[in-house]
């Protein structure tokens, strides 16, 4: 069968990557052609379009750049026009894949939805939408399914795949500069939100002179970028080897996203981050109707890590809030053993398999 998958982020990228080659062990015959990355490429698929083309960060951003995302948008209907694939499998990336599935839908092709946008968070309203154009939903969080059914929309609960991503990671052990413990430093995968927030993590560096600060440099982004943010200093940078820097990190200071479970997966204690343009901040607090902006929060329904949001995301607090989870061994052990807890909810390992069983079982029926 011909698969056309889009992913507009890096943890798209990643996540379709597993899921394309659990369909391959499935679908001999399997051909995919994607929006997304490395990743996926390396999994077989002929890429469209590659997610560091497709990264445009709040509101202000995308308005400045809405006429290469509406292009974007219309040469992407042309192409799976063009192709006709079996079925168009929608990876996050809601902004963009929403204002597709639609016009998918139409041409009589099945939509495939997987990871959720975060409609409980902001727009619930989407949901009628999604329930129009999509055939199949498929979540990634637990309490997604319950949220889903109050609106009378039936999805699949598969369980995070980041559990697989882990699992299935080849990287090696980190070589780094010196002996000292190390900080990991996850400031995101876009230009703009790293320009953001690295300087402010970098600025703590100077009260903690027995760690080692690491910063994990997003692969679509050049060393000489971070190299001009960092300016000479002992801070290393390490590209492609996130998950082997935080099977050896002591603490990290996370930006706000994916990153904040994969530092929790890992057992690491961690501080979020997040700072935003402001009118972009503005204009999310009046609609994100959430507790909290880190999935590990939301998933335990409670503050287990500290946020530091956009005015509170400063040096001051960043070097109190690292100090708690540096020096304060009870303050680490409580957020250690509610880590293990974190893991238990996630459903375990083996997410993407059971996503393309249950892809492969819907598509058969469609096709019977």
């Amino acid at each position: 069968m011909k698969y056309y998958l889009i992913a507009g982020e890096a943890s798209g990228d990643l996540h379709a990557s597993n899921l394309m080659r659990e369909i391959q062990k499935k679908d001999l015959h399997a051909e995919f052609r994607c929006w997304g990355g490395d990743l996926m490429e390396a999994q077989g698929g002929t890429i469209v379009k590659h997610y560091r083309d497709l990264a445009f960060m709040g509101f202000t951003e995308v308005l400045a750049n809405i006429r290469t995302i509406l292009g974007n948008i219309e040469f992407c209907k042309n192409d799976i026009k063009e192709w006709n694939p079996d079925v168009v499998i929608m990876v996050d990336y809601p902004g963009f894949n929403l204002r597709i599935a639609g016009f998918v839908k139409e041409k009589g092709i099945p939509v495939f939805y997987y990871i959720s946008p975060a409609i409980w968070a902001w727009k619930q309203s989407r949901v009628y939408k999604i329930r129009k154009v999509v055939d199949r939903m498929f979540t990634i969080l637990p309490f997604e399914k319950d949220f889903y059914a109050r609106f009378d929309f039936d999805v699949d609960f598969v369980g995070h795949p980041l559990l697989d991503a882990l699992q299935h990671s080849t990287e090696q052990t980190l070589i780094l500069k010196g002996n000292k413990p190390v900080i990991a430093l996850l400031p995101g995968s876009r230009k703009q939100e790293i320009s953001r927030m690295l300087p402010v993590m970098l600025e703590v560096r100077r009260q903690f002179p027995q760690y080692h600060f690491v910063v994990a440099g997003a692969p679509s982004m050049p060393k000489a970028f971070y190299e001009s943010i960092i300016d000479g200093s002992d801070v290393e940078i390490v590209f492609g080897q996130t998950y082997g820097l935080l099977r050896q990190s002591y603490a990290a200071l996370v930006t706000s996203g994916t990153a904040t479970l994969e530092t929790a997966l890992f057992r690491v204690p961690q501080v979020v981050c997040y700072k935003a343009g402001s009118i972009s901040y503005q204009i999310a607090r009046r609609l994100v109707t959430v507790k909290y902006i880190s999935l590990v929060n939301l998933i335990m329904d409670r503050p287990i890590i500290t946020e530091l949001i956009q005015d509170d995301m400063n040096p001051t607090r960043l070097a109190t809030e690292l100090r708690l989870i540096t020096s304060d061994e009870g303050n680490r052990k409580r957020m250690l053993q509610e880590l293990d807890e974190l893991k238990i909810k996630l459903g375990g390992p083996g997410a993407s398999a059971r996503l393309a069983e249950l892809m492969m079982k819907y598509l058969r029926l469609k096709h019977a």
